[in-house]
């Protein structure tokens, strides 16, 4: 794997939070409130609302399918600029379930009550994954190109 050296010092932020839905919700308040603070809402509105709707969808994620009973999950946010992909939003969740790893779903029931959210963040975002983290835990992470800098 090659990574890129970033061009400019990549603006970071980490948050920790509690694995229930108030914790889910306290998460889409911060990033909302980091990537304002950053300018994205109003240098680059398309991408804004993706990303908030890629931390909403990660974040239930988390509390539904990779919760330990007094544990949390992580909110990471980075803004970097390489040579080659210009500006890059980088959202990942981490969360201490690592057992099962998130897979895209070939098949959609039509009146099943979930299974829509990795489809949604696969058609917003540019890139996504997963990242086994030590010990049995995860990250799911997806990547939103923005055009210009902000």
């Amino acid at each position: 794997m090659t990574t890129e050296i970033p061009l400019d010092n990549p603006r970071r932020h980490t948050t920790t939070l509690a694995a229930s839905p108030r914790g889910a919700a306290i998460c889409r308040r911060l990033a909302r409130r980091q990537l304002t603070l950053w300018g994205l809402n109003s240098t680059h509105t398309e991408p804004f609302y993706s990303a908030l709707l890629i931390v909403a969808e990660l974040a239930a994620n988390a509390i539904t399918h990779g919760r330990v009973p007094g544990r949390g999950f992580e909110l990471h946010l980075a803004l970097t600029t390489t040579a080659r992909r210009g500006t890059t939003l980088r959202i990942a969740i981490s969360d201490p379930k690592g057992d099962k790893l998130p897979v895209l779903p070939t098949v959609h029931t039509p009146n099943a009550q979930s299974g829509r959210g990795l489809t949604l963040i696969d058609a917003l975002s540019d890139r996504w994954g997963t990242i086994p983290r030590h010990p049995n835990a995860k990250t799911v992470w997806a990547e939103l190109d923005l055009t210009g800098a902000p």
